[in-house]
């Protein structure tokens, strides 16, 4: 039977689990935890579960409990609440902290479970399709979207992808759930600027004085991105977020735990940090000075998120920088210098990271006027990590 199929049980009464295996164990692949904490470290690898059912009254950690904390380390995992008690407090709490599938009454027949499972295995495909959806099929096609942004933008198209980065490896430190919303919402998060002059760009960029009309219009484009991606179905929330990326994170009326945050209040704190994070370090400052201006930034950030920015990978990797041929370019590299044709007509401007779109255009650009070869790139070490500047 397909490990996508097994289920938890995790009861404190060791009968009532020997009596479900007995009665069930040709029909369900199943494994058994006498406690809480015990669900939890058979839970360690979560894809190996469909289907936890929970217990509500245990010792140390009741299911409700448990089942909240399910929900945050294995949110794919469905759950479903056994309960002997009429506790119409517990029902509630079991609801909005567990996010339960289905409530179950003990004592329960055998075949009855059985349907109850059935349901619960069948919810967990339905929901493990929609995100094969929303991760591969849906995320696919915005990506294309953001490299012909790349055609038209370079320099968007650029720092759309590291912002990405930075989103999912701090999301992934934070232990975030749902970091596909939060790494494609960094992904799309630039697409507004294809409404903008290029002029305007390059001097945000570089920290460069904008006149009051230029910085209405510069300011003017994560709302121009968020009414582009709210029409898409499933990415209201990814639209929000863009929306919302330039403007200031209110600490005030949110709970101390990141984790309790709302999904978009979670990835517009995320985004936001990072484009000034991104803004410090294009500015030439080392990783510790631009977390500290992250920090003066947005008063009340949590610890965990600067301490996470303090130790992201992807901005202490090393470069090394090499010649190649134009046959040996590959996604990820950056370009060193500008790339020209062979009479010095410039093609694409030094700085700008290699996309698959970009490989595709250069190699139509060969057939035609031609490419200068070799050029320079840089290469992100990938083992090299460079300390933090004091």
């Amino acid at each position: 039977m397909s490990s996508s199929n097994r289920v938890l049980f995790v009861d404190d009464e060791p009968n009532l689990l020997e009596g479900i295996q007995r009665a069930l164990h040709k029909q369900v692949d199943m494994e058994t935890a006498t406690s809480g904490a015990g669900g939890l470290l058979k839970l360690r690898d979560a894809s190996q579960f469909a289907l936890v059912i929970s217990d509500m009254r245990m010792p140390n950690m009741n299911g409700v409990q448990f089942l909240a904390r399910v929900r945050t380390h294995a949110p794919d995992v469905v759950r479903m609440m056994l309960t002997g008690q009429a506790d119409l407090e517990a029902t509630i709490a079991a609801v909005n902290e567990g996010h339960i599938f289905r409530f179950l009454s003990k004592p329960i027949a055998p075949e009855q479970l059985l349907i109850a499972i059935n349901d619960g295995l069948r919810q967990h495909h339905l929901q493990t399709a929609e995100k094969v959806l929303l991760e591969q099929t849906l995320s696919g096609s915005v990506k294309m979207l953001i490299e012909m942004l790349g055609l038209v933008n370079p320099a968007a198209s650029s720092k759309a992808a590291r912002l990405q980065r930075y989103v999912l490896e701090l999301a992934a430190a934070l232990s975030l759930p749902s970091s596909w919303a939060y790494g494609l919402a960094a992904f799309v998060s630039q697409i507004g600027c294809v409404a903008l002059p290029k002029e305007i760009l390059v001097k945000a960029e570089a920290a460069q004085a904008l006149s009051d009309e230029e910085s209405k219009l510069y300011l003017g484009h994560p709302e121009i991105g968020g009414k582009l991606l709210a029409p898409i179905p499933r990415l209201e929330d990814v639209a929000a977020i863009v929306a919302a990326q330039l403007q200031p994170v209110n600490f005030a009326d949110k709970p101390p735990e990141l984790r309790k945050w709302t999904l978009r209040d979670q990835g517009h704190l995320l985004l936001h940090s990072v484009l000034l994070f991104d803004r410090a370090m294009s500015r030439g400052l080392n990783r510790e000075a631009a977390v500290e201006s992250v920090v003066v930034a947005l008063p009340g950030l949590p610890k965990t998120v600067s301490q996470a920015l303090i130790n992201l990978h992807v901005a202490a990797q090393v470069s090394a920088v090499r010649q190649v041929t134009l046959k040996e370019l590959v996604p990820g590299m950056v370009l060193d210098e500008d790339l020209v044709s062979p009479k010095g007509i410039r093609l694409v401007p030094q700085g700008q990271e290699v996309t698959r779109t970009l490989i595709i255009r250069l190699s139509s650009i060969a057939n035609g006027v031609g490419v200068s070869e070799p050029f320079r790139v840089r290469l992100a070490g990938s083992s090299a990590r460079a300390p933090a500047a004091v």
